[in-house]
């Protein structure tokens, strides 16, 4: 469920539950915008079993894992990733997930002018 509120100027959402707005795709990653800014992106992502986010580089972000597993390789190095983990990666480094199943992470990527 999602619920929407207005603070001054700044709306506000509060997602109750994940799971109702997580989506896969038979083709790869399938985002669900939850914030889109000139700032600050924020996207629940569902990867199926057996498919992967490519390597590609981006601006500074973190990633937080909220079910299934996988790996996530980060510049050279490959992490054991499940509910729980949180990865933050530097901007310009490559970056890339494994789904070993079905998996589930929200992303938090700053924005730089011109994304």
């Amino acid at each position: 469920m999602k619920q929407e509120e207005q603070r001054g100027d700044a709306p506000m959402s509060c997602y109750s539950d994940w799971k109702e707005h997580v989506t896969f795709n038979d083709g790869g990653p399938s985002p669900t915008a939850l914030m889109d800014t000139d700032r600050l992106k924020v996207v629940l992502v569902g990867v199926k079993a057996g498919l992967m986010l490519p390597h590609h580089p981006t601006n500074e972000a973190v990633y937080h894992f909220l079910s299934g597993t996988g790996t996530m390789t980060v510049g050279d190095a490959t992490y054991h990733v499940g509910p729980g983990t949180t990865v933050v990666v530097e901007p310009d480094v490559h970056r890339g997930i494994n789904a070993e199943t079905d998996i589930v992470f929200l992303g938090i990527r700053a924005m730089k002018p011109g994304d």
